[in-house]
C-alpha cells in the first residue's frame, strides 16, 4: 500500500550494512598497522641493543705467505660502525684484495668480534718473467717479489693463462706416467707451442694439430726420450708421419719419412 516505504527500508538496510563493513576494515587496518609498527620499533632497538663497536677480530687458517696483522689491519680499515650494521661484504673484498689471499669467509661473533676464515692461494706455476699461476690457471700475482724457482714456467701472451695452464694439466699426468718431468709449457706471438721436458728437452708441437701431436710424442717418442734425455737437445713433432730428434753431439736423427722431410707450421 505504501510501495515507498519498503524501498526505503532496503536502501536503509544495505547502507547501515556498509558501514558496518567498512568500520571493520578500517578496525582491522589499524590493527594491523599497529602490530607492524611494534615489530618495527622492537627490531629497531633489538639492532641499537646488538649494534656494539667491534672490539676483536678473529682469524683462521693456515698462513705461510699471509700475515695475520695484514688481515685485521684490512677489517679495521672497513670495519665501520657497530657489530650488526657492519658490511661483511665490504670486509670480505678488502680481504681478497690482498697478495696470496685466495678466498674468505667473513662471519659475526656476538656480542663484539668479528671472525674472518681465510684459504691462502697454492703457486701451482710461473708465470712469464715474475707472475705466479694458481691451480686453477689463473694469474693471482702478475709481479712477485719472490717466485719459487722449482715451480714449472709458463709462458705466453697476456690473456693467454688459462689456455697454458690448461694444455699444462693436460700433459703432466701422461708425461709423469711416461717417466719424463714436465716442467714448462711455452705459447709464441705466432701461437706455436713447446713444452720443456726434464731438464730443458724441448718438444716442439707447433700451431696446428697441437693435441694430436702431443699425444703422437707420449705414445712414440716418450720412451725413447726417457732413456737418453740426457744426450737430446730437442724433438721436433712437426711431421705428419713423425719426428725429428736433436743431438746434444750436433747430430739429428730424423725419424719422419724421408718426402715428409720439412716440418709443419
Amino acid at each position: 500500500m505504501f510501495p515507498w516505504r519498503k524501498k526505503n527500508r532496503n536502501r536503509t538496510t544495505r547502507e547501515e550494512s556498509s558501514g558496518w563493513v567498512a568500520r571493520i576494515h578500517w578496525r582491522a587496518l589499524a590493527i594491523a598497522g599497529g602490530v607492524l609498527a611494534s615489530a618495527v620499533l622492537v627490531a629497531l632497538l633489538l639492532t641499537m641493543a646488538l649494534d656494539r663497536p667491534v672490539r676483536r677480530v678473529m682469524i683462521e687458517g693456515e698462513f705461510l705467505r699471509v700475515s695475520p696483522p695484514e688481515i685485521e689491519s684490512a677489517v679495521n680499515d672497513v670495519a665501520r660502525g657497530g657489530l650488526a650494521s657492519v658490511d661483511l661484504g665490504r670486509i670480505r673484498d678488502r680481504v681478497e684484495k690482498i697478495d696470496w689471499v685466495d678466498s674468505a669467509i667473513v662471519t659475526r661473533r656476538w656480542p663484539d668480534a668479528i671472525r674472518v676464515v681465510v684459504v691462502e692461494q697454492v703457486a701451482a706455476a710461473r708465470w712469464n718473467d715474475a707472475g705466479l699461476l694458481n691451480v686453477r690457471g689463473e694469474l693471482f700475482i702478475p709481479n712477485a717479489r719472490y717466485v719459487p724457482p722449482e715451480l714449472p714456467l709458463l709462458e705466453g701472451p697476456e690473456g693467454s693463462e688459462s689456455a697454458v695452464a690448461q694444455l699444462y694439466l693436460s700433459a703432466q699426468g701422461r708425461l709423469q706416467e711416461a717417466g719424463l718431468r714436465l716442467t714448462g709449457v711455452r705459447l709464441d706471438q705466432r701461437g706455436a707451442w713447446q713444452i720443456q721436458v726434464g731438464e730443458g728437452l724441448t718438444v716442439r708441437l707447433g700451431r696446428q694439430a697441437v693435441s694430436d701431436r702431443l699425444e703422437r710424442f707420449i705414445r712414440l717418442a716418450a720412451p725413447m726420450v726417457a732413456k737418453r734425455n740426457a744426450e737430446i737437445n730437442y724433438v721436433d713433432m712437426r711431421y705428419t708421419n713423425g719426428f725429428s730428434v736433436g743431438w746434444n753431439a750436433r747430430s739429428a736423427l730424423a725419424v719422419a719419412p724421408q718426402e715428409d722431410a720439412t716440418p709443419d707450421a
